[in-house]
C-alpha cells in the first residue's frame, strides 16, 4: 500500500525496494529504458539494485537515481523521499536546519537536497498562455527583503541613503526602477485556471512589467490590476480594470487579491521558515511557493498530500543541479 500520510511514507520508503519500485514505475510507465541509448533489453541485478543495458556502450549499468536529481547523490533515497513529502506538503516550507535534524544528515547537505528538489518543482519553459475563454487575469508586484527598521544601523544608513538619491525611484524613467536592498518580484493570476506565475525582476519599470503580461497574457484577456502607474497603456492589448487602492480594495470581480494572497503565502514562508534568503537563489524559492499553491486543489477538490507528492516525483526526471551551479561558481543547471 502507497503512503498518504508522512507517517506512512516514513515506514513504506525506509525499504529501498519499495522506493525502486515506486520511482521506477512513475518514471518508466511502459518499462524501463536505458536513459543512455533508451534500449529495452535491461536486466536488473537485485543484489546491487542497479539495472545494466544488453547494449555495449559506456555507462551501460544505471541505478534509478541516474538522469534525476538525485544522480550522484550518496543520500539513500529513503532520506531523499521523505525530504520530498515535506518540502512539497508543509505549506510554509521546511527549513535545511529542521530537516537536517529530521534526516541526520549535515545542514549543507540538507540545504542542497532542498535546491534540488525545488529545481525538480520548477514548471517547464513552454506554457500556455493565461487569460483564455474570458478568464480574468490578477496582475500584481511586491517586493522581498529586510525591513530598514530590523536591519543593523550601519546597514541601515547606508540602504536609506541610497534610496533617499533617488525619492522619486518608482517613476523617474532614467530611475533604478527598484528599491535599493529589495528585490522586486512580478505575479499574473488566471482565475478560470487558480494558476499563479510568479517571476523575480530585475526591476518594475514600465516596459519590464508589461512585457511580463505580453509574454504569459492572451490578448484581449480582461486585466486587473491596482492603481500603479506602470500599468498605464495595458489598454492597447487588453480590457484593463484598476483597484484604487486608496480607496477600495473589491469593486465588483475587480480585485487582486488572489495575488495579494499569494504574496501573504510567500511572504510566512520567507520569514518565518527561511529568515534570510539571497536574492541570487530567491527565484527557487518562489518556485517552491508556486507549486505548492497550483497544486492545492485539483478542480473543485482538493488534493491530497500523495497527489502532491506524485506530481513532484514526476518531475525530477531530465534536471540535475551540482554544488558548484548553485553556489554559482559555474553556470546555470542542467536540464537533459
Amino acid at each position: 500500500m502507497e503512503p498518504k500520510s508522512l507517517q506512512e511514507a516514513v515506514i513504506y520508503f525506509q525499504n529501498p525496494d519499495n522506493c525502486i519500485d515506486y520511482l521506477a514505475v512513475r518514471r518508466w510507465p511502459n518499462g524501463v529504458t536505458c536513459p543512455t541509448c533508451g534500449s529495452e533489453k535491461v536486466k536488473f541485478n537485485a543484489d546491487r539494485r542497479i539495472w545494466q543495458c544488453s547494449t555495449h556502450h559506456p555507462k551501460r549499468q544505471f541505478s534509478i537515481k541516474v538522469g534525476t536529481i538525485f544522480e550522484d547523490s550518496a543520500i539513500g533515497l529513503d532520506k531523499w523521499m521523505v525530504a520530498t513529502w515535506m518540502l512539497t506538503n508543509c505549506k510554509n516550507g521546511i527549513s535545511s536546519y529542521e530537516l537536517a535534524r529530521a534526516l541526520k544528515i549535515t545542514q549543507k547537505s540538507a540545504w542542497f537536497m532542498l535546491h534540488r528538489i525545488r529545481l525538480a518543482l520548477q514548471e517547464g519553459t513552454i506554457l500556455k498562455k493565461m487569460g483564455g475563454n474570458g478568464s480574468p487575469v490578477e496582475v500584481d508586484e511586491t517586493y522581498i527583503g529586510g525591513k530598514a527598521k530590523n536591519m543593523h544601523k550601519s546597514k541601515k544608513v547606508r540602504i536609506m541613503q541610497k534610496r533617499n538619491e533617488i525619492p522619486d525611484w518608482k517613476y523617474v524613467a532614467t530611475g533604478p526602477g527598484r528599491l535599493p536592498g529589495k528585490t522586486p518580484i512580478h505575479g499574473i493570476f488566471d482565475r478560470e485556471t487558480r494558476k499563479v506565475r510568479v517571476t523575480v525582476v530585475p526591476n518594475i519599470k514600465r516596459e519590464t512589467l508589461q512585457a511580463q503580461i505580453l509574454n504569459n497574457v492572451i490578448p484581449g484577456a480582461r486585466v486587473f490590476t491596482d492603481e500603479a502607474f506602470v500599468y498605464s497603456d495595458l489598454e492597447k492589448h487588453y480590457v484593463h480594470e484598476i483597484v484604487n487602492h486608496l480607496r477600495e480594495y473589491v469593486r465588483g470581480q475587480v480585485h487582486t487579491n488572489a495575488m495579494e494572497n499569494f504574496w501573504s503565502l510567500l511572504k510566512r514562508g520567507l520569514n518565518g521558515t527561511y529568515v534570510s534568503v539571497e536574492p541570487f537563489h530567491l527565484f527557487r524559492y518562489v518556485d517552491e511557493q508556486v507549486f505548492r499553491f497550483n497544486n492545492r486543489k485539483d478542480g473543485n477538490r482538493k488534493m491530497s498530500d500523495k497527489e502532491r507528492f506524485d506530481i513532484a516525483v514526476s518531475r525530477i526526471v531530465g534536471k540535475r543541479l551540482t554544488f558548484a551551479e548553485l553556489t554559482g561558481k559555474v553556470g546555470a543547471a542542467e536540464t537533459f
